[in-house]
């Protein structure tokens, strides 16, 4: 059955663009912003170094997340006890090499005029405050860069660098990517995140106080974890006021602690049919200002082990989008 022109224009007028990050940023700034990931040496987490765990979360094996870290990485490991950093320089050096790489290739492709440096890797709020100052302040140095987004953990804030934070937020676009992924405790406590929903809670309440924009980054598929719980996370989320939403399908890596469980049969990864549903329906109670920025995640490498639907990100993403259409909204 084909649907006619009148048919066709009557569905286009009905359908609702979703608040993608890339429709917020033309909104703001008038053209499209690139975000240049970045991952530096030396940094890790408290949930590696042993501080509140050791292992790490239990779906974590970083550099499957850390294309751009590339170089053999130093015995020397940053922590906000460590008095002084020796490496900074090398680090300065590899974040100006990463971003110059990154964006002559978004130049040469897309013709990218305007640039967001993203702290992607590990937890990027995780050293002395002095090397996060110099970090953000050469990121920030660099031409036509608008802000800088750091990707990091609740329990890794301080009132410091949301001191350091808020003052430049009066004139760039700042945001803080948190790792939530669940308010369920027993599912923290489950994944190893040594982190809890309070502290969860607490440093996102401080972060908006402060006027800096917040993504949350939440996982689908978690063990055990239903699509109502998920869905119950996800307003929780909401309820927070933050500004944007990450939406991830767990997947099985190599050389993680789920890869033992999934080996023996003690977890099974989410499906797809109920993976796309999930998000449908997490976008579909979304308020109009929080905005969109990723709807699923892959990595198309032999390090994936389940499930194999997530080797093909772009699929997913168009068949979230079919899903969404009908539902009269556009991705």
């Amino acid at each position: 059955m084909t649907i006619s022109l009148h048919n066709k224009q009557l569905l286009k007028k009905n359908t609702k663009d979703v608040l993608t990050i890339g429709r917020y940023f033309r909104k703001k700034f008038g053209e499209t912003i690139y975000k240049v990931p970045i991952s530096i040496s030396g940094f890790t987490c408290p949930n590696i170094d042993g501080t509140v765990a050791r292992g790490g979360c239990s779906f974590c094996e970083n550099d499957s997340f850390s294309p751009n870290l590339q170089e053999k990485k130093p015995k020397f490991k940053l922590n906000p006890r460590v008095k002084e950093n020796p490496y900074l320089d090398n680090q300065l050096k590899q974040l100006e090499l990463q971003f110059n790489a990154t964006k002559s290739v978004l130049k040469n492709k897309f013709n990218a005029q305007k640039y967001m440096v993203y702290f992607q890797s590990f937890t990027n709020t995780y050293a002395p405050l002095e090397t996060l100052k110099a970090l953000y302040l050469k990121a920030l140095s660099f031409d036509n860069v608008i802000g800088i987004s750091i990707g990091t953990r609740t329990d890794c804030m301080t009132d410091e660098i949301l001191d350091f934070l808020e003052e430049l937020a009066k004139e760039k676009e700042i945001w803080v990517e948190y790792g939530v992924q669940s308010f369920y405790d027993e599912t923290l406590v489950k994944i190893n995140r040594g982190d809890n929903s309070a502290t969860i809670k607490k440093w996102i309440t401080k972060t908006k106080q402060r006027g800096l924009n917040v993504c949350a980054h939440l996982i689908y598929g978690l063990p055990n974890e239903t699509q109502e719980m998920m869905l119950n996370t996800l307003e929780q989320t909401i309820a927070l006021d933050v500004d944007s939403i990450k939406f991830h399908p767990l997947y099985v890596v190599k050389n993680t602690l789920l890869t033992n469980e999934y080996n023996k049969g003690e977890f099974t990864p989410i499906s797809e049919e109920l993976y796309i549903d999930t998000v449908v329906k997490s976008i579909k109670r979304l308020p109009e200002n929080i905005s969109v920025q990723r709807i699923t995640a892959g990595i198309n490498d032999d390090t994936l082990l389940a499930p194999l639907w997530c080797k093909n990100k772009h699929n997913q993403i168009e068949k979230i989008k079919k899903a969404l259409l009908k539902e009269n909204l556009k991705y």
